[in-house]
């Protein structure tokens, strides 16, 4: 964890999915609940004007993580902090609006996360309108600062590129004037020209505007060069942390080792790395202990009885009883 006074704290965060049959359907064939644990126990600090990565395989509980920060889901156990307010618990609602101001979230596929029915300048300033601010310029300026032309205001979305639909989303993120954006995966829908516009464009408004990102994403060459701290995810369960340098060139969790094996490198023609072995077990039902002995090639006895500490090792935190 960070010493730095955290803009965002996480706290034992655990979100439960119940994807049980109907309940005649377990009365007739006699089927117990099925509880999907989508993450669980996951705890991290992100300072201010910083930027965490959270990254992981599909399935690892990334993106589940961002829509709690956002209060799009309830996590089940623990807490998140938003500048001092706890954003399940908060009772004021004028503190909890205070809050949610101060949060906006970048999605996924910027083809599905813009209204096709608005316009773009509507779409940009609604998050200000919406809570009866002057919008008056706003998508002008907007626009112009993530790199568009200010008479594109009138267009609707289909008539962009994925890049530029993202740069719109980006620019409706900003309207509110948030300190905290959730970027969930937000190139991954993108050519890889396109993806290195956006990613200059957010880090340069993370250095004009003071912002503080949590980036998601599962191409580990990005956020290398985005991130001040990346944590790990396996399973829905943080098993590593550290800062970029510090992981990449000695990672502790042998998760981790796999990760950076199987990542594409610009000296590696010729090279003869092992592929990944095994798939990510079934998370309603995982394997006791470490959920990752299944699949390590280190693994002992304990690791399959007894779930590993995320501990502090050096600067960085790790959840395995080798490391």
């Amino acid at each position: 964890m960070s010493e730095n006074p955290a803009l965002v704290s996480v706290r034992n965060m655990t979100r439960r999915f119940d994807v049980s049959k109907p309940w005649l359907n377990r009365l007739i064939e006699r089927l117990p609940k099925r509880i999907l644990t989508a993450v669980s126990d996951v705890s991290f600090d992100i300072p201010e004007r910083q930027t965490y990565a959270l990254v992981g395989e599909s399935g690892s509980g990334k993106s589940t993580i961002g829509k709690m920060m956002v209060g799009l889901l309830a996590p089940s156990e623990g807490a998140v902090t938003i500048n001092g307010i706890d954003l399940s618990r908060e009772t004021s609602a004028q503190a909890m609006d205070a809050a949610r101001a101060q949060i906006q979230m970048v999605f996924q596929d910027p083809y599905a996360s813009l209204n096709p029915r608005w316009r773009v300048g509507k779409i940009i300033t609604e998050p200000v309108a919406a809570r009866g601010g002057d919008v008056t310029g706003l998508a002008a300026r907007l626009l112009e600062q993530v790199g568009l032309s200010a008479d594109v205001a009138d267009k609707f979305p289909h008539e962009f590129s994925g890049g530029q639909r993202q740069r719109i989303c980006i620019a409706r993120a900003l309207s509110s004037q948030p300190k905290f954006i959730v970027c969930d995966e937000p190139t991954s829908a993108l050519d890889v020209s396109v993806q290195a516009q956006v990613l200059n464009l957010m880090s340069d408004l993370k250095t004009d505007l003071g912002l503080t990102f949590l980036f998601i994403s599962h191409d580990l060459t990005v956020v290398r060069h985005m991130a001040d701290r990346i944590g790990v995810l396996y399973l829905g369960r943080l098993v590593e942390e550290a800062a970029p340098d510090d992981l990449f060139q000695n990672p502790l969790h042998p998760y981790t080792r796999m990760l950076l094996d199987a990542a594409p490198k610009l000296d590696g023609f010729g090279r003869e790395a092992p592929p990944p072995v095994g798939e990510i077990p079934d998370p309603i039902n995982p394997p006791i202990g470490c959920a990752y002995n299944p699949r390590c090639p280190l693994v002992q006895d304990i690791c399959r009885q007894q779930r590993p500490e995320l501990r502090s090792i050096g600067k960085g935190r790790v959840a395995c009883h080798l490391a």
